[in-house]
């Protein structure tokens, strides 16, 4: 009995040792990793020091990244989102430091986009005593989050973390905010095993496919003339690409992309006709007002994509597949609603739908097409001033890059320009800011997508209004030798809304000319290699360098001041009522 009281008392000992005391910055870095987290994008401040203090001693685990403002943290998150699928992370300390994420959390909203923001906050006792850079990030970020939730407790943080993940990744994706008090990130206790969160009781982020639905959605299609597919980005969110090729392919509808769809269905497929919207194709705008029945995949039929509802698509039977229910029927009423995620809906409607060919009415689009090419695009890449134009670079661009370069854009002409004229055939590929439209999104996200995607290509599209809204993010570059390229197009003009002015104000460019720096120099300054280009001649052999250079690089390209994008649907008018030039009088 003695030897195997003996033999036991290791165990006995083991089963009895106390628990481990961790802090609860510890339990958040802890939780992270836990969720296969490697990098952070922050700035340290008071309210979330012990959080730095605590994350000194995992520099194995997390590659934490210092930027220049906490915006640049969360467009970093985002990017970083964007590209890899993950969940981008954020760190900021309370009061200006969590209200300087607010406009990227709105950002991150709109265009759903999973990140997770935490923020430190005052002392629990000091809760609502206006204490030093106290502010009630809660209500504050309310509106633009998914969901948000404060924490006074070590305890809750695991639990929270988990909870933040679980939704900012599911169902439709978005931003999620978790606010620490001081006193809970200090505070010891038990540690105890960390648990992803799978399921809420409230919160059910798939929808069930209903078969009825798929039925109806394929007798309408099997019956169409003249169908036609819109892809928004909820094809790239639920891995869909190749069974939205299947469908089309079986079916033999044309598809266009919305802005943030760009990707989703490979460019230099016979059955792509071209991008949608505002600045959108000619003929994927007029034939949404010809189609007989339209396919919304995975997009919310936004404002720049329909114009004017009350001319919108009429004559068109609506078939609507949206994993967000809130979206069916919002702008655009569905005769046929699919509350589904888009790849279990294509894989059940391709099941349903009967092979066919709309060869005839895919030519449809290539007269338009030309049509474009002949008032527009040829114009654009062959001009016949000496000014560089927009169209151009980025043609020559796509060129170089066949088309496979992750590209992250600003807001403004450069943005619609690239949409236009960059020839996407990948998915996550197109990163860029579009319901928010954020002017200052490029530069850091970029930063995020690098690191997201380290083996890829990655070039930021910039105007040079957005680019100074986060110049200081350079030294973000300069510091970790993040070998992004940067390709600023430089009008010196706020070009979106001078071009507005043109068009709409008579002229009357109030407040849109800018004087600025010597941005090479300014890059330069960051230790990134840079170089100016004005003349056509040069422009080839400047992009090839650009996209050959190992390190970091910033390109400035002279382009004419008031070059413009079209087409163009002009505010309050119908898709139909898209206009290729502007009036003679204004030009």
């Amino acid at each position: 009995m003695d030897a195997l009281l003996t033999k036991l008392k290791p165990e006995v000992e083991t089963l009895t040792q106390p628990a481990k005391k961790i802090s609860g910055s510890e339990s958040l870095l802890n939780s992270l990793v836990a969720e296969g987290v490697t990098t952070l994008f922050g700035y340290p401040g008071g309210a979330i020091m012990p959080v730095y203090d605590a994350l000194y001693g995992y520099a194995d685990k997390l590659t934490h990244i210092l930027v220049r403002h906490e915006q640049g943290a969360v467009h970093a998150a985002q990017g970083y989102a964007r590209v890899s699928g993950k969940v981008g992370v954020a760190l900021a300390t309370s009061g200006p430091g969590a209200t300087n994420l607010v406009t990227g959390l709105a950002d991150a909203l709109i265009d759903s986009t999973p990140i997770v923001c935490i923020t430190g906050q005052v002392f629990a006792h000091l809760l609502g005593t206006d204490a030093f850079q106290e502010i009630d990030v809660i209500n504050t970020t309310l509106p633009v989050t998914k969901w948000n939730i404060q924490v006074t407790e070590a305890k809750d943080i695991a639990p929270a973390i988990a909870k933040a993940f679980y939704i900012a990744s599911t169902g439709r994706p978005g931003p999620v905010l978790v606010d620490i008090t001081k006193n809970a990130q200090n505070e010891k206790f038990d540690e105890v095993e960390y648990k992803k969160c799978e399921s809420i009781r409230t919160y059910k982020p798939k929808p069930v496919l209903q078969p009825a639905q798929i039925d109806s959605g394929a007798e309408l299609i099997n019956n169409a003339k003249k169908p036609y597919i819109l892809a928004g980005q909820g094809v790239v969110l639920s891995g869909a690409t190749k069974e939205l090729i299947a469908f089309s392919e079986k079916t033999g509808i044309p598809v266009a992309c919305t802005l943030l769809g760009l990707g989703g269905f490979p460019q230099d497929h016979p059955n792509y006709v071209g991008y949608l919207g505002m600045h959108g194709n000619y003929g994927t705008n007029v034939n949404t007002n010809e189609c007989d029945v339209l396919i919304g995949l995975g997009m919310r039929f936004d404002d720049r994509v329909t114009g004017n509802v009350s001319k919108y698509a009429k004559q068109a039977k609506i078939v609507h597949i949206e994993i967000d229910k809130a979206e069916i029927s919002k702008i655009i009423k569905a005769d046929v609603p699919v509350h589904a995620d888009a790849k279990e809906a294509l894989v059940a409607l391709t099941e349903k739908c009967t092979p066919n060919n709309h060869g005839e009415w895919i030519e449809t689009f290539r007269k338009f097409d030309a049509i474009e090419n002949d008032k527009v695009t040829m114009h654009e890449f062959n001009p016949k001033g000496d000014e560089l134009m927009m169209a151009e670079v980025l043609n020559h661009l796509s060129n170089l890059t066949k088309g496979e370069a992750v590209i992250v854009t600003d807001v403004g002409q450069h943005q619609m320009t690239t949409s236009r004229y960059y020839r996407y055939k990948k998915p996550r590929t197109n990163i860029t800011s579009g319901g928010a439209g954020t002017m200052g999104f490029a530069l850091p996200a970029a930063i995020g997508a690098k690191l997201g995607a380290p083996e890829k290509q990655v070039v930021a599209v910039i105007g040079d209004g957005g680019f100074q809204m986060t110049v200081q993010e350079l030294g973000t570059i300069m510091q970790y030798k993040i070998p992004v390229k940067i390709m600023v197009l430089n009008n010196n003009f706020l070009g979106m809304v001078r071009q507005w002015q043109q068009l709409f104000h008579d002229k009357r460019y109030s407040f849109t000319e800018m004087d600025n720096p010597d941005f090479v120099k300014l890059a330069e300054a960051y230790s990134i290699k840079a170089r100016k280009v004005s003349k056509r001649e040069d422009l080839q052999e400047s992009l090839n360098e650009m996209l050959n250079a190992k390190t970091s690089y910033f390109l400035e390209v002279v382009v004419g001041k008031e070059d413009n994008v079209f087409p163009m649907v002009p505010a309050g008018a119908g898709v139909a009522d898209v206009i290729l030039e502007a009036p003679s009088s204004l030009k």
